[in-house]
């Protein structure tokens, strides 16, 4: 558990928080680049705690600005995008992505005015079917040469969905091995082979190593004598994780905060040599509906309690994004973690939150967040991704990665 101190480190992310000054130091989706098509009108947005709007100028940049003009407050997501940025209805006042004021047409001919204002703006970058922001003080890093954000369509695909909790909840399910053995089952023979090893084996050996990007979890079923089940997941600082994979690709799920008690669930899917198949390109794809899913809290995730006696334990038709937000949300829009006891299925998430408090703390102290990199030289992430495979038993979990799966330089132990 977490004391109360804790739990608040790493879950407010409003401006001025010390969790909320951490997560701003990293690149975040603010939207789908399919949100902001070229041409197409401002994008009222919400997040870590800021109302904005995001726009695309006359040359398809993306900007994102403070949503309340600097004159009187009016809402520039009614804006006119011309004359290089995007300019407010109210009384003329035109800004472009860097937040400069281009124009007061109201002001008296000759007016400089107009050049001491600096409205609230944001970097952005658009990169794998996202627009990434940056929020943070001073020049931004680079944006991590992540395999998933360097592919291009078919080869990554990029889908959203609400989701009505705080960011972390989120992103501990996907470093939680065990559930694999529970929440996902399914009971009838007619599935993928390789769910049948979660099912007989529910408590799987479970291995965590720190990295410099965040932390590797290593989940070992023994499936026969000579013989492992072994998945590999990677959290990733500040808010997002590699999860299953195999050796053409991975899925990352990435926790991107409105507020405290809301998120985005952001999920791509990448493939080194082949295109994103239509199955994989349908998972929490959720635009027709606000990226509100079909299953959600309104409906109780529309639970078929008669399916849960001979189909599927959770009774959530095999929807994993309906089994991962039914249990995330459910905790509550903040988790209490004063209250939970955890245990050995748990180390994955305790090593995380260990690296995201110190991390926290570092900033706080004026250090550079961890995973941040300036260097060109030094922007590569070889070690981030995930896989599961079936191996000897006489494979270690650390071999398996290092030599057969994704070399990769471990830091150190996490304890």
């Amino acid at each position: 558990m977490l004391s109360q101190e804790e739990n608040e480190l790493v879950t407010r992310i409003g401006p001025g928080t010390p969790g909320g000054e951490f997560i701003r130091r990293y690149w975040q989706p603010a939207a789908l680049a399919e949100e902001l098509p070229v041409g197409g009108a401002p994008v009222p947005v919400r997040l870590m705690g800021e109302d904005l709007v995001l726009f695309r100028d006359e040359r398809g940049q993306p900007g994102l600005l403070g949503i309340h003009c600097s004159h009187r407050g009016a809402d520039l997501s009614y804006g006119r995008i011309e004359d290089g940025g995007l300019r407010c209805i109210y009384h003329g006042w035109l800004y472009d992505v860097h937040g400069r004021c281009l124009e007061q047409p109201g002001e008296p001919a000759g007016s400089t005015f107009h050049e001491r204002i600096r409205h609230p703006a944001y970097p952005c970058v658009e990169i794998g079917g996202l627009i990434l922001m940056y929020m943070g003080p001073g020049a931004p890093p680079l944006v991590p040469n992540y395999k998933f954000l360097l592919a291009q369509e078919p080869h990554v695909v990029a889908s959203k969905a609400f989701q009505e909790c705080n960011y972390l909840q989120g992103n501990e399910g996907n470093i939680d091995p065990a559930h694999h053995s529970f929440l996902h089952l399914r009971l009838d023979a007619e599935h993928d082979t390789q769910m049948d090893y979660y099912g007989q084996s529910k408590s799987p050996i479970i291995e965590t190593e720190e990295t410099e990007f965040g932390v590797r979890i290593y989940a070992i079923r023994p499936i026969s004598p000579d013989q492992n089940f072994i998945k590999i997941t990677n959290f990733i600082y500040p808010n997002l994780s590699a999860i299953t994979g195999d050796a053409d690709g991975y899925g990352i799920n990435w926790h991107v905060p409105i507020d405290d008690t809301h998120h985005w669930k952001y999920n791509l899917t990448f493939r080194r040599t082949r295109a994103v198949n239509a199955r994989e390109r349908g998972q929490g794809r959720t635009a027709e509906t606000g990226y509100m899913p079909i299953r959600n809290r309104a409906n109780r995730f529309l639970q078929e309690r008669e399916s849960m006696k001979t189909r599927f334990f959770s009774g959530l038709g095999g929807d994993f994004l309906a089994d991962d937000g039914c249990v995330t949300q459910g905790a509550g829009p903040i988790q209490d973690r004063t209250q939970e006891h955890m245990g050995y299925t748990d180390k994955g998430i305790a090593a995380a939150r260990r690296a995201l408090l110190r991390a926290i703390k570092a900033v706080q102290a004026g250090e550079e967040a961890p995973g941040i990199v300036r260097d060109p030289s030094q922007n590569n992430f070889g070690g981030v991704g995930a896989t599961k495979d079936i191996v000897a038993a006489s494979i270690g979990w650390s071999h398996y990665w290092e030599h057969e799966a994704a070399p990769t330089k471990v830091l150190a132990a996490a304890r």
